[in-house]
């Protein structure tokens, strides 16, 4: 057989049944709501919620403690962002799409690094900081914290922290036997380019129009 299948396929001889059809979904709705972002609806709320809900159980039985975490996160921000996003005076959207102010980059910093130090201590006190995959798990984590945010918030330099993560996130998860979630952050990466470049097309006709 074709190698490439072969280590894609092999992993999930271990797994159950309803963990692969959870993985599966997980991913369906993670793309589903990748492909809502980039073309600014809403729907990236609720298919991202159900998605990062399924993730958080995937991941803490592949002990990426710090993917976990972030999902957790995303479920919770998802909140947030919803109801920024849909705030209207009349028929006019109070929050479209923007770039970061010097504020919001300062946080950004400060959301990062705190981040990295709360993973790290996560790992440390669940003695998980035992292979190579825990730091890069650690750096991921943290720029997807702050892309998150920023996606919350409606910037479009929420798509960069994006792409970097999921490049790293690609052979990562390949590592960590789930093919399927490593195929998915490929697509991600793909989406996050075409959804930065959108998103900046969007924001110039906003400038005009104003």
């Amino acid at each position: 057989m074709n190698p490439i299948f072969d280590f894609l396929v092999e992993p999930y001889q271990n797994y159950n049944t309803l963990d692969i059809v959870l993985e599966a979904v997980a991913v369906l709705l993670g793309l589903l709501s990748v492909w809502f972002a980039q073309r600014d609806h809403i729907a990236v709320y609720p298919s991202g919620m159900l998605s990062t809900g399924i993730f958080v159980y995937i991941l803490f039985q592949a002990n990426l403690l710090g993917d976990m975490l972030i999902n957790a996160y995303f479920f919770v921000m998802s909140i947030y962002g919803w109801y920024f996003w849909i705030q209207k005076e009349g028929n006019q959207v109070l929050n479209p799409i923007a770039k970061m102010n010097s504020k919001e980059f300062k946080w950004a910093i400060v959301l990062f690094f705190g981040a990295v130090l709360f993973v790290i201590g996560i790992y440390l006190f669940f003695d998980k900081w035992t292979d190579w995959t825990a730091p890069v798990d650690t750096f991921t984590t943290a720029l997807f914290f702050v892309g998150m945010w920023l996606m919350a918030r409606r910037k479009i330099e929420h798509w960069i922290f994006w792409i970097v993560g999921d490049v790293i996130s690609v052979p990562l998860y390949l590592y960590k036997g789930l093919g399927l979630t490593s195929i998915q952050y490929l697509i991600f990466t793909l989406i996050a380019i075409l959804g930065y470049i959108q998103w900046k097309k969007t924001y110039s006709k906003e400038l005009q129009t104003a």
